[in-house]
This record gives C-alpha cells, sequence and structure tokens, in this order.
C-alpha cells in the first residue's frame, strides 16, 4: 500500500489526474451529500444506508452499483496512509462532500496524522478560465498540487462544526455561525457554498425553493429542453455545482406542479 492518497471528487478529475506524474492512491468520492437525507453520525449503518436508498429512489440507481462505486471506495480510508490530498471545488456540491470527508476523516484518525491537504482550482488564478478539475491537464495538476494547503486542527475543528449545522438543517443556527465566523484560514470557499445553501432555502409565496424559480424563470425566458436549462443554469448558478441529475430532481417537481411541459 503506498501511504499517500489523494481523493478526487467525482470521475471527471480521474483522466487529468492520470496523466499526472505524483504518487498515490486513489480514492473517488461518488456521494451526493448536498442532496437528500444526511444523518449527523456518518459512521453508522443507518447512515449510508439511507444514503442508499435515497441515490436509488432519486437516480434510478441499482443498490450493486452503490455498493461497487461509493462504499467500497470508503474502505481505503479504513487504510493507515501519512499524507491524505483532498481534490475538491468551490462549489456547494463539493463544499458539502468535504465536510462529509474531513468528518469521516477526524472520527477514524488521530489528526496529528495523517496530514490531510486541500487543493481547489479556485486557488490558483492562472487557471481562472477553467471551470472544473475536469478540464485540467495532467501538468496543471501538478501545479495545483504545488500549492496544496495542510489543514490545522482549528480548520478541522470549523469544518466539523460546520458538518453538525448543515446535517441538522437549522437555518437559523448555520446563518449566525456563518455571519459570527470573520476568519476561515484555508477553507474560505466553505462560507460562500453553505451561503448558497442558505439562499436554496428560500421558498417564495408559491411554494417554490429559489432553485424551482430560477428554472422556472429559466423555461418561461425561451429554454424548452433539458440541455438549455442545464447550460443556463450552470452559468447563472455555478455556485451550487450541481450535475444534470441533480437539476433533474427540482425539474421533475416543477413538472409534477405543472409548471413545466418538457
Amino acid at each position: 500500500m503506498n501511504s499517500i492518497l489523494h481523493i478526487l471528487n467525482g470521475d471527471a478529475a480521474l483522466d487529468g489526474f492520470e496523466q499526472t506524474g505524483l504518487d498515490g492512491d486513489v480514492m473517488v468520492w461518488r456521494e451526493v451529500f448536498s442532496e437528500g437525507p444526511l444523518q449527523e453520525n456518518i459512521l453508522s449503518a443507518d447512515f449510508w444506508n439511507d444514503r442508499r436508498d435515497w441515490i436509488g429512489r432519486a437516480f434510478d440507481a441499482p443498490a450493486d452499483d452503490y455498493q461497487h462505486k461509493v462504499l467500497d471506495e470508503l474502505g481505503k480510508l479504513n487504510c493507515p496512509y501519512k499524507e491524505i490530498n483532498l481534490w475538491f471545488e468551490f462549489d456547494l456540491h463539493c463544499q458539502v462532500n468535504l465536510l462529509g470527508v474531513l468528518e469521516i476523516l477526524s472520527l477514524k484518525t488521530d489528526m496529528s496524522a495523517p496530514a490531510i491537504y486541500l487543493i481547489c482550482l479556485a486557488d490558483c488564478v492562472q487557471f481562472e478560465n477553467k471551470k472544473g478539475l475536469g478540464e485540467l491537464t495532467g501538468r496543471q495538476f501538478e501545479e495545483l498540487y504545488d500549492a496544496r494547503e495542510r489543514l490545522n486542527e482549528w480548520e478541522l475543528g470549523l469544518a466539523a462544526d460546520a458538518w453538525r449545522l448543515y446535517v441538522n438543517n437549522d437555518t437559523a443556527a448555520l446563518e449566525k455561525w456563518l455571519n459570527e465566523n470573520t476568519f476561515w484560514g484555508g477553507i474560505p470557499l466553505l462560507k460562500p457554498a453553505l451561503k448558497a445553501h442558505l439562499k436554496r432555502l428560500q421558498v417564495n409565496a408559491d411554494g417554490l425553493s429559489y432553485i424551482e424559480q430560477k428554472l422556472l424563470g429559466i423555461y418561461n425566458g425561451g429554454a424548452k429542453t433539458k440541455i438549455d436549462l442545464y447550460k443556463t443554469f450552470w452559468k447563472n448558478e455555478a455556485i451550487f455545482g450541481m450535475g444534470d441529475s441533480e437539476i433533474d430532481i427540482y425539474l421533475d417537481k416543477l413538472t409534477e406542479k405543472g409548471l413545466i411541459s418538457l
């Protein structure tokens, strides 16, 4: 076993990463903690059973796929790595997944070891024209790696607080916590992502969430196909980091309400 582990948020980054000369094992994180049910105790069987069942319903995914693509990968976190590199993006999707990974690591390990590093595309201005890790070359991955930052115990504690507030869905407490914290150390992208989470919880007089409102507005503006809806939403609301399958959850709700027809 290698002493280094790289955790990539999603398969899109895998091709570029495999072009690098970076040493270490690779784990692909394929969960979507920004959607669906969560529990505070991330190590419990109930947590992962609930996630498997929800993923199966929401995305019509076979249970065997979840075992292979998610749970089997999680087994790598039981290995005694000396260094773990987290490759996660700025958006809500990535940042909530990051919180989940850090929660698992904090419960499984003595945080004096392994050394945990966070790597994000948004940290490097020379790549500002790139929208995600999946667009990078192997050389650019290596440049990002050189700019990585090691997370300290204070930052890990901040992430643990954020995880609890997010999972418990205490909107008022989360908003108060975000406003009171003015220093974020090596995880500054967490605040705008969680601010976006608070925004998406807003419901208008018609009972539509913020995301439903935005998608309905795009539809009424002339985007009548899913691909056109996806593209416009991604352009205007990149902070949510939603893939097409996640957007479909909200489009289905609008369809059920008779507000759109695709």
